[in-house]
């Protein structure tokens, strides 16, 4: 999939927010080219959510920013329901097809290695900034399978900034809610993973 031209970069303005919304409704109608002007508007913001993302990575991945982007965008318009209401909920779904893409790799890495022992996950290891190989990100995302049962809108939550690499303010944004409150929840969740992966370890 070649790189569309640049639209705009970092977060939306009301405006171009509202383009997203609109080319969203014309996508969720079925009607044709509407995934074509989807793209331009999204592209640069996904690739900066996949680059931050990947950034996290072990030296170790084979994956690319760019290669993430691109499996993402065939999944959430290839096969995705594309019933996205408007931008927040559309990056939510991107989130969540880049954290399917990265475990899914470090499975089949994992498949390939056997034997290795996992690796401890310190609560630390949460925040964003934190190294991730691909031990911690199948530790995560089991844990975060029981948090989604447990409390989804937390587990919503570790999946934007995790996963999407998304900052406090871009996940208030997602989810319709204050910084505050994600701060809030985003220590509650930490806790909260780092006690199930504990247990579990």
């Amino acid at each position: 999939m070649p790189a569309p031209p640049t639209r705009h970069s970092g977060p939306a303005t009301p405006a171009a927010a509202q383009e997203i919304t609109l080319v969203l409704q014309s996508l969720r109608a079925g009607e044709s080219g509407a995934a074509a002007d989807l793209l331009p508007l999204v592209y640069d913001e996904l690739r900066r959510l996949a680059a931050q993302r990947m950034a996290q990575e072990s030296a170790s991945q084979t994956l690319q920013a760019t290669a993430l982007l691109h499996e993402a965008w065939l999944r959430l318009v290839g096969d995705g329901d594309r019933t996205w209401q408007n931008r927040a909920h559309f990056f939510g779904a991107a989130a969540e097809a880049m954290r399917r893409i990265l475990v899914e790799n470090a499975r089949r890495k994992a498949r390939l290695k056997r034997g290795g022992d996992l690796v401890r996950l310190n609560v630390a290891d949460l925040e964003l900034a934190a190294t991730t190989p691909d031990e911690k990100v199948l530790l995560m995302d089991e844990a975060l399978e029981k948090l989604a049962v447990a409390d989804p809108e937390k587990a919503r939550l570790v999946v934007l900034k995790f996963f999407g690499g998304l900052t406090n303010q871009e996940v208030a944004e997602n989810l319709g809610v204050t910084e505050r409150t994600v701060e809030r929840q985003w220590a509650y969740a930490r806790a909260w993973l780092y006690q199930s992966i504990q247990t579990s370890a």
